[in-house]
């Protein structure tokens, strides 16, 4: 049997646990569109979150890295520290102010949004702009789980240049995702960036890096 794949294959205690989770998500939503006054216009963009989150979820709690030794270790969290700050700045988690004129900051805010597009953790300052939207910060905080765990795998692998390879060109489809599609934070356009069907586009291409880095194809 192909131990890779095997990978994928949950066994009947996370499928339960899966399944709980998927009822609260569910029962959270439902909450949501009864309390408020949200018009549903294409139910995906409510659930791309929850998509977010569980996959990312997932892949965290079925890997577990292994390091030989403690620089190696340091060295894989940097890596992973500093793509975390990467991906983020393209997927529009922080980045520089708005330079408006006559645009005050306005500091602190929550953004009360649909369940995993908030409630959205949004700051205005005068040199740096923050929009911490729930999914998106456990998402990218998942993929750079994955790329510490798949720099050690590489370390420790015969075939280590070709991991290293394969990993590089997958963690970059996020990056070129948000460039492409222009990928925002809520502060600046959420409405405008959803109905232009980014969403769409990131969220496959979150899914399929996410799938790829936590298959590693290293020898074990």
């Amino acid at each position: 049997m192909n131990t890779g794949f095997a990978r994928f294959r949950p066994d009947f205690e996370t499928v339960a646990r899966g399944v709980a989770v998927l009822n609260a998500e569910f029962l959270l939503l439902a909450l949501y569109l009864t309390v408020s006054n949200h018009q549903v216009g294409a139910i995906r963009y409510l659930l791309y979150p929850f998509v977010w989150i569980n996959v990312a979820g997932y892949a965290v709690l079925k890997t577990d890295p292994v390091a030989q030794s403690d620089r190696q270790r340091y060295a894989a969290a940097a890596v992973a520290a500093g793509y975390f700050l990467v991906v983020g700045y393209f997927g529009g988690l922080y980045g520089p102010a708005m330079d408006m004129p006559g645009m005050p900051s306005t500091g602190f805010s929550i953004g009360w949004l649909p369940p995993g597009w908030g409630p959205a953790l949004l700051y205005g300052g005068e040199h740096v702009r923050l929009s911490l939207l729930p999914f998106k910060v456990v998402g990218y905080l998942g993929l750079a789980y994955l790329v510490y765990a798949t720099i050690l795998d590489a370390a420790g692998s015969a075939i280590s240049g070709i991991v290293g390879l394969f990993s590089c060109v997958s963690c970059s489809w996020p990056i070129v995702a948000s460039l492409v599609t222009g990928v925002a934070g809520a502060g600046s356009g959420l409405a405008t960036t959803i109905a232009s069907g980014s969403y769409d586009i990131s969220t496959v291409v979150f899914v399929v890096t996410v799938a790829l880095l936590y298959w590693r194809p290293t020898i074990r």
